[in-house]
């Protein structure tokens, strides 16, 4: 079965490789910039994130209070209390975008020591912010995340080609040492590639809503608070806007509640009158996310992580494992290797085309039409496969057209330049 498979698993492996490689370069490029930078944010906005350790603290209300001031005008949207000694406080506030103007304050002594704009619902800060962004979409907005989709699209399939294709010539007597390598560095990271495509898929755009639709049908998506307030009987148009001084309350209601973790984010409602939410955010191992809606120090409403379908639990930590963040530096450390790890696939990957390419008469080219050798019963089964496949990662569906039209092309000019030359040669650019 290896024998009959080979050839067309090799071209395919090939196409995939020499094609969508410069995309899978630049994600592994910019992910391990991305794992290291927690530690390159912790020295370059030290300023920001750390002040003297203190045993005493001002009310958390005076804390947003000071905030507030140093801000005029603005709108409170969340409050992250010092999640230690050492540690600052930081208070959110609205923006129209992603990016929210945030003011860090000293706990012990309620004083502004800067601001940052922060971003997304993970507060990231802007070095993070501009690594992740080049990472996602190379800072073209929405058509730019094409790019990272389409290599995630494209990594289980080259990873799993190139896993058979190690077997199928497992045996032979001669490999040179830059295929060897190739074939040692791909096995290490196998699982790791396959972890980093599912999981990026589920950030895709077009992917990315498949598999949010299949969660939706089979209830598989992540809790979410209820008890977010009724608009009824408020004028919105003219909103009543929150007292800082409730902080210290809700505060005290959510611990009473369970809410333990050190990591936690209040967010403002829109309205006085309306619920505010307390979230845990600490994503580490175990992991703590729970929720609590309070209102006139009562618990409306409540999500526990325990109570998350498995499904959800496995994309919370799924997610948190690709950022690098579920086991702290030790999931780094595995995210570099790793990264660095495909960063050498490629090049390997590009020297042995180099080294194989037809034009230096090396190697051995793998001629067209093996698609004719597998049984036709196989065929048809890889066939019907590759097509829902294609259709609910559609990236993957239309390169994969795409290749098969430019090896049609290929095909067609060689054929007509067999035709006109007087001694026949296939001229292909593929190599083994």
């Amino acid at each position: 079965m290896s024998e009959t498979w080979r050839g067309l698993v090799l071209r395919f492996h090939f196409y995939a490789g020499v094609l969508v490689g410069p995309f899978v370069l630049i994600a592994a490029l910019t992910g391990v910039l991305y794992a290291a930078t927690p530690q390159l944010e912790s020295w370059l906005y030290s300023n920001q994130l750390r002040v003297p350790e203190s045993t005493s603290s001002v009310p958390l209300s005076e804390q947003v209070k000071a905030a507030v001031a140093a801000r005029p005008g603005d709108t409170l949207a969340a409050i992250r209390p010092a999640p230690g000694p050492g540690d600052t406080t930081r208070v959110l506030f609205t923006s129209d975008g992603d990016a929210r103007p945030t003011v860090f304050v000293n706990p012990a002594d309620g004083t502004v020591v800067g601001e940052l704009m922060t971003y997304g619902t993970s507060g990231v800060l802007p070095l993070r912010t501009t690594i992740d962004q080049i990472h996602r979409n190379l800072m073209l907005g929405e058509p730019g995340r094409l790019y990272s989709e389409l290599a995630a699209s494209w990594l289980w399939v080259v990873a799993l080609g190139g896993v058979f294709l190690w077997f199928s010539r497992r045996r032979a007597q001669r490999t040179k040492p830059t295929t060897r390598r190739h074939a040692t560095i791909g096995l290490s990271v196998l699982v790791g590639a396959l972890f980093l495509s599912a999981t990026g898929l589920t950030w895709s755009a077009y992917a990315g809503e498949n598999v949010a639709a299949v969660r939706q049908a089979l209830n598989w998506t992540t809790p979410a608070l209820e008890g977010g307030g009724d608009h009824a009987g408020h004028d919105m148009s003219d909103p009543i806007p929150v007292s800082p001084g409730e902080v210290d309350s809700v505060l005290a209601t959510a611990r009473r509640a369970g809410i333990d973790s050190g990591l936690i984010e209040i967010v403002a409602p829109p309205m006085a009158g309306m619920p505010w939410n307390v979230s845990e955010i600490d994503r580490s191992w175990p992991t703590q996310v729970d929720a609590v809606a309070v209102s006139g120090g009562e618990v409306l409403d409540e999500v526990r992580f325990a109570d998350y379908p498995v499904a959800a639990k496995l994309a919370r930590w799924g997610i948190d494992a690709h950022m690098g963040v579920l086991f702290g530096w030790p999931n780094q450390l595995v995210l570099l290797a790793l990264g660095l790890g495909l960063v050498a696939l490629v090049v390997l990957g590009y020297r042995i085309w180099w080294l194989r390419r037809p034009t230096r008469g090396f190697g051995r080219p793998v001629p067209r039409g093996q698609w004719r050798k597998p049984p036709r019963a196989q065929l048809v089964a890889v066939l019907v496969v590759a097509a829902a496949v294609g259709w609910f990662v559609p990236l993957f569906g239309l390169s994969l057209l795409a290749f098969l039209v430019v090896d049609l092309v290929l095909a067609a000019r060689a054929r007509r330049r067999k035709d006109t030359e007087p001694s026949p040669s296939e001229s292909s650019p593929v190599a083994g």
